[in-house]
């Protein structure tokens, strides 16, 4: 029987969230901008969800902004900022996903100046070096909540009260975070935050970007002037719908979450060490309850992945986004791993639907694996 341990990449969608979403794809299909019945059925189940998004990250449903998900509410944020702003500097943590930092380097070609927050060997932000990049007059700040490689943990609090004594703004990438531990845009001092509703048993292709009412936001897309003029185009009333109903199932079980996934991936890792010769990235740091990255010396993950393919495992080698570069996982290189190691790094992610006897199944497949793997690169040197 399969097993899915890659819930990081994306979740299954809970049958609770197509149940509320079945209604508006097929009798409730009127436009929520036209204003007879037919539309206000739309508008109000959109306002419903803006609540119950709102509510997930304690935020007011007046900051939520539906976006097609984290990659565009990312580039909203960000280039969304800079267009109102003379070119300065903006920084972003050197374990950013590729929406934000893809996003972020497009604007060189205006003259902004883009500098990377290093991270220690945990892939924690040095605050030392927030410091100093601060004192440089830093206009924004992306800092992720929680790594999508890693599992790792940033003290977004911490960042934010100093962005905010020196003027500039913060935006977090919580796309990872939302869902999986308590995220508190009021009380972390970010101006705004990207979410997307398929990384917590919602559908594809919704997100939300929450929005300070203090920031001043040019949208990506002009046209009709819906989300309050920051996103126009007639929104996907169903997925939204799916979107809110996600979030207040989450939010009802969110204390759960960690309490039934962090055993199973302390048992994980600790028959990971038994093996010997294993790698377990950011472990020293604080981490997402569900996640563990690993890498072991002289193998090649995308092999390796490919094997627990076959056996119906299925994991990730980094980001899913980024699946088919090859190259070593800029995450893992930031925090000083070596080159060769990083390219045989396998992330886990597990989920609610996961059990113990995932693991076995996991550790008896991976260990067939590796010892193959070990015998053909033995071959290959001898």
């Amino acid at each position: 029987m399969p097993v899915y341990l890659d819930h990081n990449a994306t979740t299954p969608l809970d049958a609770r969230v197509l149940e509320a979403m079945l209604p508006y794809l097929m009798e409730h299909h009127g436009n929520p901008s036209s204003v007879h019945r037919f539309g206000r059925t739309g508008r109000a189940a959109i306002d419903q969800a803006r609540e119950q998004v709102a509510e997930l990250v304690n935020a007011h449903p007046s900051q939520v902004v539906f976006t097609s998900g984290g990659t565009e509410a990312n580039n909203l944020a960000i280039k969304g900022v800079a267009a109102g702003k003379k070119p300065g500097y903006i920084a972003i943590g050197a374990t950013e996903h590729p929406s934000v930092s893809e996003a972020a380097s497009s604007l060189t070609k205006q003259g902004w100046k883009i500098t990377p927050l290093p991270v220690d060997g945990q892939g924690r932000l040095i605050e030392a070096e927030v410091d100093s990049i601060l004192h440089l007059g830093t206009a924004l700040v992306s800092v992720m909540w929680a790594n999508n490689e890693t599992g790792v943990v940033q003290d977004v609090a911490a960042v934010g009260s100093k962005v905010r004594a020196r003027g500039g703004l913060l935006h977090t990438d919580a796309v990872q975070a939302a869902g999986k531990i308590a995220v508190d845009f009021s009380a972390s001092g970010a101006h705004l935050m990207s979410l997307s509703a398929h990384k917590f048993n919602g559908p594809k292709g919704v997100g939300a970007l929450i929005v300070d009412k203090t920031v001043e936001l040019e949208p990506l897309l002009h046209g009709g002037g819906q989300e309050k003029d920051r996103r126009s185009g007639t929104e996907n009333v169903a997925a939204i719908v799916g979107f809110g109903a996600a979030a207040s199932m989450t939010k009802s079980r969110l204390t759960d979450y960690a309490a039934r996934l962090a055993p199973l991936r302390d048992r994980l890792e600790s028959e990971l060490r038994a093996l010997g010769g294993i790698e377990i990235f950011g472990a020293a740091a604080e981490r997402l309850p569900n996640t563990v990255c690993f890498g072991a010396m002289g193998i090649d993950g995308e092999t390796l992945l490919l094997g627990l393919d076959r056996a119906a495992i299925a994991v990730s080698s980094g980001s899913a986004c980024a699946s088919t570069n090859r190259e070593p996982s800029t995450v893992l290189l930031s925090m000083g791993v070596d080159a060769d190691v990083a390219l045989s790094a396998i992330r886990v992610s597990l989920g609610f639907g996961n059990t113990e006897n995932d693991i076995e199944v996991f550790m008896t497949a991976l260990t067939t694996q590796l010892r193959q793997l070990q015998r053909m690169a033995g071959r290959a040197v001898g």
